[in-house]
């Protein structure tokens, strides 16, 4: 049996800068164990995002090693503990984070992005945190996320342990900020 989880993208407001660069797949050990060819995985990611982001017409994103650090420490953390929480907003200030869980190996990126990006069914342009036709923000946070116009930056990470796949990924400067429009 499959099993996935994800939790609604944390509010942020504040920005910072980082420095876009590819990262090398040795950088991220647990990625070898998702099924994809090595060095494969960032690119997969990325290509996953930046087609939900053609598709709400928003700019393509770049990867981020620096924000691609931070999640994969912060995805195998969880991964370890068996625990699933965003990050203290504190220690990634300005930086936007979506959190997914599921059965280790049993998806594949594009499949974990995509779980992220069914959101749309539920989301309708506005002003954030009013954009959903629930009414509850938090049931389109992620993809809000992804297609967020002033986000220009995504590293990802995937911790495994305990049977479960974590994929952790940042985003820069932060969407799903308080006032702000999402179209």
């Amino acid at each position: 049996m499959k099993f996935l989880v994800k939790l609604a993208a944390t509010l942020v407001t504040v920005t910072t800068a980082a420095t876009a660069a590819q990262a090398p797949a040795a950088s991220y050990p647990g990625w070898a164990r998702v099924r994809v060819a090595p060095g494969a995985l960032p690119g997969r990611l990325i290509a996953a995002h930046n087609a939900v982001r053609a598709a709400a017409g928003t700019q393509p994103l770049v990867w981020d090693a620096r924000l691609a650090a931070g999640a994969q420490a912060y995805a195998q953390q969880l991964a370890a503990a068996g625990t699933f929480r965003h990050s203290d907003r504190r220690a990634r200030p300005g930086i936007g984070e979506n959190l997914w869980m599921g059965t280790s190996g049993a998806f594949s990126p594009e499949q974990m992005v995509g779980n992220w990006a069914s959101e749309k069914q539920w989301f309708r342009a506005g002003i954030f945190p009013n954009v959903s036709r629930t009414g509850n923000w938090e049931q389109v946070g992620h993809y809000s996320q992804i297609v967020w116009r002033a986000t220009t930056r995504v590293g990802c990470g995937l911790g495994q342990a305990r049977g479960r796949d974590v994929l952790v990924c940042r985003y820069s400067p932060a969407g799903n900020v308080d006032g702000r429009p999402v179209s």
